[in-house]
C-alpha cells in the first residue's frame, strides 16, 4: 500500500514539471517566432538566435547535470570518413537540387553573389557556420533532442518535431522559400544529429548547405532585406 502511495505522490509531482516544460516549449517553439514573425523583427535575428542559444545552453548544462562534457558534447570522434561519405554525397545531389529550382524559381539570383559582390563568399564562408550554423544546430538538435523527448518519444517523431520547430523559426524572413527549405534542411540535419548525436558532424553539414545556399542564389531569401523586396 505504501509502495502504491509513493508511485502516486511521484507521478503527481512529474505533472507539474511536464506542464512547466510543455510551456517552455509553447513560448520558445511557437511564441517566440510568432512575436518575431508578426512584428518584423527578422534584422535583429541574430540577437534572438543567441539569446535562446545562451539559454538552452544553460538549461541544457543543468539538466545534464555536468555529465556532458564539452568534448562529448561536440563528439567529434563522429567526423570520420564513414560518416563524412554518405553525408557529402548527399550534399553534392542537394546542391544540384538547389541550383535547378533558383534555375527555374528565380533564374536572375542564380549565383548571384559570386557575380555581384564576391569579396563577401569569404567572409561568409568563415563565418556563417560560426554565427549560425553552430547555435542553431544546438538549440533544434542537442538541446532539442534531451529537453523534449518526453514529448516525442520516437526517434523519427524527434526528427520531424525538430524539423517542423525549424521551420516555423524560418517563417520571420516572409517569403514561402525559406520555411520550406528549412523543413527539408531540418529533416536533414535532424537525422544526422539522430545518428550521430554529433553536433561537430550536424554544424559542419548545416554549415556545407549555408555556404552553398548563399553562393547559389538562395540566401537572398534566408536574409532581412529579402523582406523589402
Amino acid at each position: 500500500m505504501g509502495d502504491m502511495l509513493n508511485e502516486h505522490a511521484g507521478a503527481e509531482a512529474k505533472q507539474p514539471r511536464t506542464a512547466l516544460l510543455a510551456l517552455e516549449f509553447l513560448l520558445l517553439c511557437v511564441a517566440l517566432p510568432t512575436v518575431i514573425i508578426l512584428y518584423r523583427l527578422a534584422p535583429m535575428m541574430f540577437f534572438f538566435l543567441w539569446s535562446a542559444a545562451l539559454y538552452t545552453y544553460v538549461v541544457y548544462r543543468r539538466i545534464t547535470r555536468g555529465r556532458q562534457t564539452l568534448r562529448g558534447l561536440w563528439r567529434w570522434s563522429e567526423v570520420n570518413w564513414q560518416n563524412l561519405r554518405p553525408l557529402l554525397i548527399r550534399f553534392a545531389v542537394v546542391a544540384v537540387g538547389m541550383v535547378l529550382f533558383v534555375y527555374w524559381y528565380d533564374p536572375e539570383r542564380l549565383f548571384a553573389l559570386p557575380r555581384h559582390k564576391p569579396e563577401i563568399i569569404l567572409p561568409i564562408v568563415f563565418l556563417y557556420p560560426l554565427l549560425s550554423a553552430i547555435p542553431q544546430e544546438f538549440v533544434f538538435c542537442t538541446f532539442f533532442f534531451e529537453r523534449y523527448r518526453r514529448f516525442f518519444p520516437t526517434k523519427w517523431g524527434m526528427v520531424l518535431a525538430s524539423s517542423v520547430v525549424f521551420a516555423y523559426a524560418h517563417v520571420l524572413f516572409i517569403n514561402p522559400v525559406a520555411p520550406t527549405l528549412s523543413f527539408i534542411a531540418g529533416l536533414i540535419f535532424a537525422s544526422t544529429y539522430m545518428k550521430t548525436k554529433s553536433l561537430a558532424l550536424v554544424s559542419i553539414e548545416h554549415g556545407l548547405y549555408g555556404n552553398a545556399m548563399f553562393i547559389i542564389g538562395l540566401g537572398w531569401y534566408f536574409y532581412s532585406g529579402s523582406m523589402q523586396g
